[in-house]
């Protein structure tokens, strides 16, 4: 089949989906335009901020990006291209985009705090702390991991290390800029993103090689590390447009161009699907039921979305109106940007794919390969493609770590807030008390996020429980939507195009944590526990939402 075919026929689809399934999606939950949301109401200049739609779309789409849509369905070619696809499609319209959508709404109608917000009133004070707990363990996985990858790829390639820097000095710039209304954004757009660019050419000729001042490559790893908690901690505790709003927002630029330039790369190649549609030695259970999907999160449906859609993007969403393009339709572009991925590394036939993972090769590499020699079909040379697409999975890599960090510091700080029920007419912050307001201020939840991380990365116990975090992303996913369930169930609105998606994802993720502690059952009993205990948190949280849906049967709606 030929792969150009395969992508007209995806972006078709996904455009579809976005008219017809997204207007679906605004009438359920009864989107208003003119309502007033929380970045107006709760202003503070740090976290709530109105922000103009394409700089948020930009911050939401590079912060759900990251190198997820890219990794995923690299690895799920050992299924062929087939399941991957099938996943991707169906899984990002109906779950996954439907899913971020849905947690994006619940959290504006809710002062823009996270998810767990809508699960307490759904599921109590108990209910709400069990599930922040769950957020805040896979958020210091996810911030521990992500520092780890950022670190090795520096030390790999010195170059990235000095464009990500140059990325960092000019973001400020720009807040600034647009922000203190010196530029206006077009103008600065038009400024800012050449200079983008620009430093990606001088990270190329004056790359930053840190191992030729320390001791050791150890060493260098460790510096590196020290840095980028350093800016994680910046990034977290500065107002959000002054640096990881706008970081955010030029470093989409990147990933437009690498996704224009994929397309264009398929459409004038027009490569065959040489890799199999489904591996034969591959049985259908147990290797694509359940690893499948716990493979591709990213560009089908992850819970690590609904943190971002509910964390730092609904507290600065202008109007209702937005919800849309920027959690639907952000969704659907990391879609389409998976069956880039799928149709770049499919024409490289099977003996190729399993040669380079037995060679242990990245997966974003294998990726840069497949896209570099697309391009070539267009006179783009192959080591100028490969190093772009390198560079730019890089700059997201380090874009999803410093939003991971905030998304830490939030839930840290709702951990510590009282319940519901002693929020009073006086407002939530009056009941907080002074020690609770000095553990929860930004300042002090950053640090607890950050030490924590860096307590795994430094001990190595970060990358001994990585295997988790692909189970563990699936149930936050699951979880969502069972609070998403329970809110259209308590309001008497249509309910099954979000109770079949959660029954699936509680189901599919229950099974592959199931297959982990087999798999690691005398080999890592630290993996054993941990899943053991993710696994124990889902089900009782199940079960109190079991409890919750029969009351709410044969009521009359609540809002």
């Amino acid at each position: 089949m030929n792969a150009a075919w395969l992508m007209l026929i995806s972006a078709l689809y996904f455009a579809a989906a976005y008219v017809f399934y997204g207007n679906f999606l605004k009438k359920v939950f009864g989107v208003e335009p003119q309502r007033a949301c929380p970045s107006h109401e709760l202003a503070d200049g740090v976290d709530y901020v109105a922000s103009p739609p394409p700089v948020l779309f930009g911050h939401h789409f590079a912060s759900i990006a990251g190198a997820g849509p890219i990794v995923g369905p690299v690895l799920a070619s050992q299924f062929g291209w087939l399941p991957a696809l099938l996943w991707v499609c169906i899984g990002c319209v109906f779950v996954g985009a439907m899913h971020d959508f849905a947690a994006m709404f619940l959290s504006i109608r809710n002062q823009g705090r996270s998810i767990a917000y809508v699960v307490e009133k759904e599921l109590g004070y108990v209910g709400r702390q069990l599930f922040l707990l769950f957020c805040f363990a896979m958020l210091v996985l996810v911030v521990t991991v992500f520092a780890i990858l950022v670190a090795d790829s520096f030390l790999a390639v010195p170059a990235v290390a000095s464009s990500s820097l140059l990325f960092i000095v000019i973001a400020p710039m720009f807040g600034v800029a647009v922000g203190r209304k010196i530029l206006s954004l077009t103008e600065a757009t038009l400024i800012f993103v050449p200079m983008l660019f620009l430093c990606v050419w001088v990270g190329t000729l004056l790359p930053l090689d840190l191992s030729r001042f320390c001791s050791s490559a150890g060493t260098a790893r460790m510096l590196w590390l020290l840095i980028l908690f350093y800016y994680c901690y910046c990034a977290s505790v500065l107002p959000v447009w002054v640096l990881l709003q706008p970081r955010d927002y030029l470093n989409s630029f990147l990933l437009y161009v690498m996704i224009a330039a994929g397309l264009a790369g398929v459409f004038v190649a027009r490569p065959s699907m040489a890799l199999p549609p489904i591996v034969a030695e591959s049985p259908l259970i147990p290797s694509v039921f359940p690893l499948l999907f716990v493979t591709v999160a990213c560009g089908a449906c992850s819970g690590f979305h609904a943190m971002i859609a509910s964390g730092t993007s609904a507290k600065q969403i202008d109007k209702e109106s937005h919800i849309l393009p920027i959690s639907y339709g952000g969704m659907l572009i990391e879609g389409l940007l998976a069956v880039l991925v799928i149709c770049s590394i499919s024409h490289f036939g099977l003996d190729n794919m399993k040669a380079m993972f037995a060679a242990k090769e990245a997966p974003q590499l294998i990726f840069a390969n497949g896209l570099g020699q697309l391009c070539e079909s267009m006179h783009i040379p192959f080591a100028v493609a490969r190093n772009f697409v390198a560079l730019a999975i890089s700059a997201f890599i380090m874009t999803s770590l410093d939003t991971a960090t905030r998304l830490g510091r939030f839930i840290w700080q709702e951990m510590l807030l009282p319940g519901q029920s002693q929020e009073g007419k006086a407002g939530r912050q009056k009941n907080i008390g002074p020690l609770r307001s000095l553990l929860g201020n930004r300042w002090f939840a950053t640090l607890g996020i950050i030490a924590f991380s860096a307590v795994m990365a430094f001990s190595g116990s970060g990358q001994q429980l990585w295997p988790v975090f692909g189970a563990s992303n699936q149930l936050l996913a699951a979880l969502t939507l069972l609070a998403i369930s329970l809110y259209l169930n308590r309001t008497k609105r249509p309910l099954l195009f979000a109770l079949l998606p959660f029954i699936f994802m509680l189901l599919i993720s229950i099974w592959a944590l199931l297959v982990l502690i087999g798999q690691q059952w005398g080999k890592s009993m630290a993996l054993v526990t941990v899943s053991s205990i993710l696994l124990i948190l889902a089900l009782v949280l199940c079960a109190l939402g079991l409890n919750k849906f029969i009351k709410h049967m044969g009521k009359q709606p609540v809002e």
